[in-house]
């Protein structure tokens, strides 16, 4: 038998019948087990497919585009599925963000509001008339405006 186990044993009883007597034990204990399936042998061919050639199908070149012409009417049909929730959902999201807007908007307006009555009030403008030296003109400099005639206003003198 040329396996592997077989070869070891020889191999193996050689060295023993011709060195000095060994005891049994040691004797069995250099013997390899044969491995299982050890005696069969696979032979591997290539196979070379270059001289064949594929025999023409008529009707595979149909079914090809009835399967083309199906997944894309199945891919427009999904398309056409999920687009109205998609736009919704990208509409809630702009109005989300324009309300977030629409917010802050209000809290610029109004502190722009604050900060606009601070700057004209009363106290201010005489704190800035006392700083600039502005004074109050006499009375006879003073002209007042009379809208009563033609709807025009008075002139200067």
């Amino acid at each position: 038998m040329a396996t592997l186990a077989g070869m070891m044993n020889r191999f193996f009883d050689r060295g023993m019948e011709a060195g000095a007597e060994a005891p049994r034990a040691r004797q069995d204990a250099a013997r390899v087990r044969p491995f299982a399936n050890e005696d069969i042998y696979f032979f591997v061919k290539e196979i070379n497919n270059a001289g064949v050639v594929r025999a023409a199908d008529p009707q595979s070149g149909g079914v090809c585009w009835k399967m083309i012409g199906s997944v894309v009417a199945a891919a427009v049909l999904l398309v056409g599925v999920l687009l109205p929730g998609a736009y919704s959902l990208l509409a809630g999201y702009q109005i989300q963000e324009l309300k977030q807007e629409a917010q802050r908007l209000q809290n610029e307006r109004a502190s722009l509001e604050l900060e606009e009555a601070q700057l004209i009030s009363p106290a201010r403008m005489e704190q800035l008339a006392k700083e600039q030296q502005f004074i109050d003109p006499p009375a006879q400099k003073v002209v007042y405006l009379d809208g009563s005639r033609n709807g025009s206003l008075a002139m200067n003198k």
